[in-house]
C-alpha cells in the first residue's frame, strides 16, 4: 500500500497543463479559418479563371490566407478532439456520429486547399495566369471527394456537435447554440450569398463557442477533466 501511495505521489500530474493547452488550442482552428474567409481574395462561388485571377492580383493577401490555413489544419482536429471527449459523456452516440463526419472533414480540408497554394505559388513565379487557371482546373477525383467530404462532414458534423454539447451540458447554452449554428451560417455565406461579413461570424459563432468551452475546462476540477488511475 505504502509503494502504491509513493507511486502516485511521485508521478508528475500534468492534467493542469493539459487542461490549459486545450483551452488554448480550442478557438484557435475556427478563429483562423474566421479570419480566412473574411480575407479570402475571392468568392467560393467564383469559376477558375476569377479565382486565379484574385489570386495572382493580390499574392501578400492570399499568402496571408494561406499561412491561415495552416493554423486552422494543425488545430481543428484538436480542437473537436477536446470538445467531443467532454459531450462523449452525457451524449455519446450523438457525439460519435458527430466526430465521425467532421473529423473526417477536417481531414480533408488541406487537400481542398492544395490547388490556391498552387495557385500562389505559379503566380509567384510569374506564370501567365490563364495557363496557371488552365491547369488548376483540371482535378485530381479525389480533390471531388475531399471537397464533398469537407462539405457534408464539417457543416452536419459541427451541427451535431453543438446538438450534443448541449444534451451533455458541455460549457454554457449559448455555447452550444452558437457551435450548432455556425456552419449552417457559413454554408449559406459561402454557396448561397456570398458574403465574406457573415462567412466571418458563423466561423466567429463556432470559436466564441469553442472558447467558452476552454473556459469551463480551465474551472473544472482536475479529477473531472481526467480521474487518475
Amino acid at each position: 500500500m505504502t509503494q502504491t501511495i509513493s507511486r502516485t505521489t511521485s508521478r508528475a500530474d500534468i492534467r493542469p497543463v493539459w487542461r490549459w493547452a486545450a483551452a488554448v488550442i480550442l478557438p484557435i482552428g475556427p478563429a483562423a479559418v474566421a479570419l480566412l474567409r473574411y480575407f479570402l481574395p475571392y468568392n467560393t462561388t467564383d469559376d477558375v479563371p476569377t479565382i486565379t485571377n484574385r489570386i495572382v492580383d493580390d499574392l501578400d493577401r492570399s499568402s496571408f490566407v494561406l499561412w491561415l490555413a495552416y493554423i486552422a489544419f494543425l488545430t481543428l482536429v484538436p480542437g473537436v478532439y477536446f470538445v467531443g471527449r467532454l459531450a462523449l459523456r452525457g451524449a455519446p452516440w450523438l457525439t460519435a456520429i458527430a466526430l465521425f463526419l467532421v473529423v473526417p472533414g477536417y481531414l480533408s480540408l488541406p487537400w481542398t486547399a492544395s490547388s490556391d497554394v498552387f495557385t500562389w505559388s505559379a503566380g509567384t513565379a510569374g506564370l501567365d495566369p490563364v495557363s496557371i487557371a488552365k491547369a488548376a482546373d483540371v482535378t485530381h477525383g479525389s480533390m471531388d471527394l475531399a471537397g464533398f467530404t469537407f462539405v457534408i462532414g464539417h457543416v452536419l458534423g459541427t451541427l451535431l456537435l453543438g446538438v450534443a454539447m448541449w444534451r451533455a451540458q458541455v460549457g454554457p447554452r449559448w455555447a452550444a447554440v452558437a457551435v450548432a449554428v455556425s456552419q449552417p451560417i457559413h454554408f449559406v455565406a459561402a454557396v448561397i450569398v456570398s458574403s465574406h461579413t457573415l462567412d466571418l461570424v458563423g466561423w466567429g459563432l463556432q470559436a466564441a463557442g469553442f472558447a467558452a468551452v476552454g473556459w469551463a475546462i480551465l474551472r473544472m476540477p482536475n479529477d473531472e477533466w481526467q480521474p487518475l488511475r
